[in-house]
């Protein structure tokens, strides 16, 4: 532990707010675990440290270094796919937070492991889940409201904290959300989550906006904007409430779920890539072979042969 704080202590405070930054970042959006958490941390200070060594902080490495790092820092190639996860993580971080920034670990080639697989809550899991908040409060309404949004719509977290009133159109029933660089998509609203929207924006919202005007659909209990980590508490607190163990559930299992159940239903591969605003087609594919597992499971159980 000493020699732990020592080698924090030697890291720029730049360089410790940076990393600190984007940590709480990839907590709030992924839902990672803790020790995951950690070891992005670790990877990142390690990186730092050895970059001083040729004269560079994390904003000013090179392609070059972080290859030269990679080749320094020998380890089994699920470490090294972890420590390049981190800093692709990291640098994309940095990519999105300051316009002009050239990320480094862009061409820096991967190493090959199994693919694993997204979490997905069963179908009776997540009716749980959106019965959870008590609708006979105001923050019970805006809750529920939210997780039946994600779960309808697939949207990820940052998109629905940041949802503007003005995205949902409620008489034609879609929403306009804004994605990953910058990009605009149109994203259909089940008839469930629009009731309790609706229901939020009557019995629910005003209250939360204490008579002012907050650009945002979802409020806290200040009346501004919901955040990442406010939405990450409450799906963990809910998840509780209804017997579900936190550690299988993050805001993005919703969109992991909707995904693979809407393909369990039959929904067509480029629709669904339309409707989660994926760029490229091969990110969606994952998803069939979340559907695959589950398909091959419910034969096992229940066809005599098997």
């Amino acid at each position: 532990m000493k020699k732990k704080e020592e080698s924090r202590a030697s890291i720029a405070e730049a360089d410790q707010r940076s990393i600190a930054a984007f940590v709480e970042r990839v907590w709030s959006e992924d839902g990672l675990a803790d020790r995951t958490l950690e070891a992005y941390r670790r990877d990142l200070e390690a990186l730092v440290l050895w970059l001083a060594t040729r004269g560079r902080d994390l904003r000013s490495a090179r392609r070059e270094d972080i290859s030269a790092y990679h080749g320094a820092q020998p380890a089994a190639v699920r470490s090294i796919a972890r420590r390049q996860s981190a800093f692709r993580r990291y640098y994309a971080f940095l990519a999105r937070s300051e316009p002009g920034f050239a990320d480094p670990t862009l061409l820096i080639e991967r190493p090959k492991l199994p693919r694993s697989l997204p979490k997905a809550l069963a179908e009776r899991e997540i009716e749980g889940l959106l019965g959870a908040p008590d609708t006979g409060t105001t923050l019970g309404l805006r809750d529920r409201a939210m997780l039946e949004l994600m779960y309808a719509s697939g949207l990820r977290v940052s998109e629905l904290v940041e949802l503007p009133l003005a995205a949902l159109n409620p008489r034609q029933g879609v929403l306009r959300v804004t994605g990953k660089g910058g990009k605009d998509r149109l994203v259909p609203v089940g008839e469930e989550a629009l009731a309790r929207i609706g229901t939020y924006l009557a019995d629910a919202r005003p209250a939360l906006a204490k008579g002012r005007q907050p650009p945002a659909l979802f409020l806290s209990q200040r009346g501004e904007g919901m955040t990442r980590q406010m939405f990450w508490t409450l799906v963990k607190r809910y998840a509780l409430k209804v017997g579900i163990n936190p550690k299988r559930i993050s805001p993005h299992v919703l969109r992991h779920s909707f995904a693979t159940h809407l393909l369990n239903h039959g929904a067509d591969l480029r629709a669904l890539q339309m409707l989660l605003g994926h760029s490229s087609l091969s990110t969606t594919q994952i998803y069939t072979l979340v559907a695959k597992e589950g398909l091959k499971r419910l034969h096992a159980q229940h066809h005599p042969r098997g």
